[in-house]
């Protein structure tokens, strides 16, 4: 007990000393609790985030590969030129190889091992009738006239009159591997998550709202601001389109929307040169149930003797790298071709993604070290300035009896008073600003999530079922939660000698037996 009021009243004595020490503590406390409050609100994003990614992988053919493999075939046989020229013919006979249906891709979905959804679209070439007319400047016009008589003026699948499509977010073609050009572009979606990922990019509704994807919905049809406006379309009116080989096969589509693109929509996907189908303004969206109703599905043209084929860009969605890692695998062991590979866009956006948070948790941690450091190393050069002053004080003790060990004993406790009360006071403050901040750091995704729901609502006209591996539908927006707290606790260490006192200590009491 006599060691515990002697520490006591050394603290209370030497009032400045300690208020120092009480400072300086607590700025260190308040620095780690912040630090620790900022790593855990940077580790509850990035796993939030991580729960919110979802990476898309496509099939497609392996170009390169068969390339490769046909110029060795045409090298180690008579079939190449005299003049080293390679053997085009060769190439381009395995180049020609069919796609893989829609069969197969679903296929290889069901044979993952990890949760995986997917979705796609259908692509084909339709040409104008007199009643319905595609935008087009007077340029343009003469480059859609010759196309569309091509078109229609033989059947044989010329190259002249074929055009291959680049792949949406499939990012491969479907069967055939090409479509006849015509005026407009016909795609069939088969979810709001594929028409989400249009080729032609986002769009909002401004009249109307998006079809739907089961048969009751065949024969409806959503087209762009420009396309409407030029042929003096609304909601609720039919239009009628053309088979680019057959002008007397038609097909009749209800329009239930009218929707604007983002960007611009006078700049088409292959250029200026592309034809009136390459322009954005031109694209009509649909269900691949209509497609399939009209016959203009890829299983359909793939069987027919028609030359306006269906492209087909399928998609999967997983839920992190590992699942597409894992996919890649899986599709591999079902029995994927070695021409084929399975490959992702996402996954260096995946690994970018993360760098902001990683770092932010990395200075987290760095600011840590160097706060603790540095508040260790200025509390060691207090103590020890402390104990040279307090030699007078320790001689006294030692002097009336009093152990070594009690003296080192107060001098700790005196410590100990000194570093909780700053301990205390620094995690308070710590706590109270860290909310904020953490806060802070959290908003950014929170909001990107509110805009991602508000802009799926203007892009759809009625809510979006942007189901995924993560979870079914589309998960509410969410306010800021306040990060956690992380409790620091303290660390007591044995000092050499606790704060310095006055010059000269005043005299202590009688030690109890």
């Amino acid at each position: 007990m006599f060691i515990v009021k002697n520490a006591w009243r050394s603290v209370v004595r030497n009032k400045g000393r300690n208020i120092l020490i009480v400072v300086i503590v607590a700025i260190i406390a308040a620095a780690a609790t912040i630090s620790l409050s900022i790593r855990d609100a940077a580790q509850t994003a990035r796993d939030e985030g991580l729960a919110n990614t979802e990476v898309t992988a496509t099939i497609s053919l392996d170009r390169d590969k068969l390339i490769s493999e046909a110029k060795q075939n045409s090298d180690s046989s008579s079939g190449s030129d005299s003049d080293g020229q390679p053997d085009f013919d060769a190439m381009r006979s395995a180049l020609d190889q069919s796609s893989l249906s829609l069969a197969d891709y679903q296929k290889y979905a069901k044979a993952s091992s990890v949760n995986v959804t997917t979705y796609y679209s259908e692509e084909t070439g339709v040409s104008a009738t007199d009643g319905f007319q595609p935008v087009e400047t007077s340029t343009s016009s003469s480059n859609s006239s010759d196309s569309s008589l091509s078109d229609t003026s033989s059947n044989s699948g010329d190259s002249n009159g074929d055009q291959n499509q680049p792949g949406g977010q499939g990012g491969q073609g479907g069967p055939g591997g090409s479509m006849t050009q015509g005026d407009f572009t016909l795609t069939g979606f088969s979810s709001d998550k594929a028409i989400a990922n249009a080729r032609n990019g986002s769009f909002t509704m401004v009249d109307g709202k998006v079809f739907g994807y089961d048969s009751s919905s065949d024969g409806q049809a959503i087209i762009s601001k420009s396309l409407a406006e030029f042929n003096n379309l609304s909601v609720g009116d039919t239009i009628t389109v053309a088979d680019p080989s057959d002008s007397s096969k038609t097909y009749t589509l209800t329009i239930v929307g009218i929707y604007k693109n983002s960007s611009s929509e006078n700049t088409t996907a292959s250029g200026p040169m592309g034809g009136t189908s390459q322009d954005a303004a031109n694209a009509i969206y649909t269900s691949v149930s209509t497609l399939k109703s009209l016959g203009l599905d890829s299983d359909s043209t793939s069987s027919s003797d028609s030359s306006n084929s269906t492209q087909l860009n399928f998609t999967y969605v997983l839920g992190s790298k590992d699942d597409y890692e894992t996919f890649s695998q899986d599709v591999k062991n079902a029995g994927l071709d070695d021409t084929y590979t399975v490959s992702s866009t996402d996954v260096e956006q995946y690994e970018s993604s993360l760098v902001p948070l990683d770092n932010l948790a990395k200075f987290a941690l760095t600011l840590l070290v160097i706060v603790l450091a540095v508040g260790a190393v200025v509390l060691i050069v207090i103590n020890l300035f402390n104990i040279r002053e307090r030699k007078y004080e320790v001689g006294v003790l030692t002097a009336i009896g009093v152990k070594k060990a009690k003296v080192a004993a107060q001098f700790a406790i005196e410590l100990l008073i000194v570093t909780m009360i700053g301990i205390a006071l620094g995690v308070t403050g710590g706590a109270v600003a860290s909310v904020p901040v953490s806060n802070e750091l959290l908003a950014q995704q929170i909001s990107s999530q509110q805009s991602e729901a508000q802009s799926q609502q203007e892009q759809f006209g009625r809510s979006a079922d942007m189901g995924g591996p993560n979870g079914g539908g589309q998960a509410p927006a969410r306010t800021a939660p306040a990060a956690p707290m992380i409790p620091i606790r303290p660390t007591i260490r044995r000092a050499t000698g606790p704060p310095p006192t006055a010059a000269r200590a005043m005299p202590p009491d009688s030690p109890a037996d």
